[in-house]
């Protein structure tokens, strides 16, 4: 049964779970297909602007005039970095033609034009100083997207530039330079399965132009975006304060928060690019559409403890399952149940 008059931020959400239980998987899939659900859809492409556009791009602004570490290119990726802008000012221009335009003005010099923004920005192509924040920094300007560019290189992928505003609980800083297996070194269970092993072998196999996708998925206190491990001090405490908040706040302050991963080939350099787009819905929000209210209830019930900790739901996601699973009013939450101590 489809939900009607949902507000565009529920229909066009990627609710992530086909079942009602979750463990870590590769779960890719071709990119652009559109992804039905019970509110609305989502998936029809690649770069997704949306109501939040202008807001999101003045926040990775902000972020970035505070730390500028989080945009970081190793010296080999700088033709990586204006692969990637080509790739994704065309796909913008291609989705957007009333308002956004790439334009080739002869040789190799380029007029981007963002009426979203209202900006008319000149530049020639391998000439960082042509653009603000060079390459990738002009682009990440453009696109609500994190944006993580690979290196193939000694049978492995190597994470050599980035710009990463937007972190869950992981720093740009620390893993720019890192093999692909060791950036996910952290994660429990997907070595032992083999799961980012795997992963990696299907990218490094991926041909010029291919884009593929993947949903991966945690939960946050709040609408902060930023919740790198730079600013762990601010949305810590948050969690950690989150277990004794009054019941009436919780339904509106636990977020599902879920990442929209594309995995594309650039053609021109034949680094991998990767997308990281982050959505958020509040429980109350989510308790709108039936269906999901109760699939995230039970995945919630239904996850072993060493996940739960490691996605930092420990604290509250009891208290969340109940809720969720409740029919009782959504305003109502039952007293937090007691939970080990989270390091301060």
């Amino acid at each position: 049964m489809t939900v009607t008059a949902l507000p565009t931020r529920i229909a066009g959400f990627p609710f992530p779970f086909r079942a009602d239980s979750y463990r870590y998987s590769t779960n890719v899939e071709p990119a652009r297909v559109p992804v039905p659900t019970e509110a609305g859809e989502w998936g029809a492409g690649i770069l997704d602007v949306d109501d939040e556009y202008a807001a999101e791009l003045a926040e990775r602004e902000r972020i970035l005039a505070a730390d500028p570490t989080r945009l970081t290119v190793l010296p080999h990726m700088r033709p990586a970095c204006w692969d990637a802008l080509h790739t994704l000012l065309r796909e913008l221009a291609d989705r957007h033609p009333s308002v956004m335009e790439l334009r080739h003005l002869g040789s190799d010099t380029y007029l981007w034009r963002n009426g979203l923004l209202g900006i008319e920005q000149r530049f020639r192509d391998g000439e960082d100083a042509s653009l603000p924040g060079g390459p990738l920094g002009f682009l990440g300007s453009q696109v609500q997207d994190d944006i993580v560019l690979l290196d193939q290189r000694e049978g492995s992928l190597w994470a050599d530039a980035g710009l990463v505003t937007f972190a869950a609980d992981w720093s740009l800083r620390f893993d720019v330079g890192m093999r692909f297996l060791e950036v996910h070194g952290p994660v429990p269970r997907v070595h032992e399965e083999g799961i980012i092993a795997r992963a990696e072998r299907f990218l490094m196999r991926l041909e010029p132009g291919q884009e593929y996708r993947r949903t991966n998925w945690t939960m946050s206190v709040g609408r902060r975006l930023d919740q790198s491990t730079e600013v762990y001090p601010d949305w810590g405490r948050d969690r950690r304060l989150a277990a004794e908040a009054p019941a009436a706040e919780l339904a509106e302050r636990l977020q599902l928060r879920v990442e929209v991963q594309h995995l594309i080939r650039l053609g021109a350099s034949g680094a991998v690019m990767f997308l990281i787009r982050t959505y958020m819905l509040s429980l109350a929000e989510l308790a709108q559409v039936p269906a999901w209210r109760a699939r995230f209830g039970h995945v919630l019930a239904e996850l072993p403890d060493d996940m739960a900790e490691y996605k930092g739901l420990a604290r509250f996601r009891s208290r969340a399952a109940d809720w969720l699973l409740s029919p009782s009013s959504p305003a109502s939450f039952a007293p937090p149940r007691s939970q080990p101590q989270e390091p301060s």
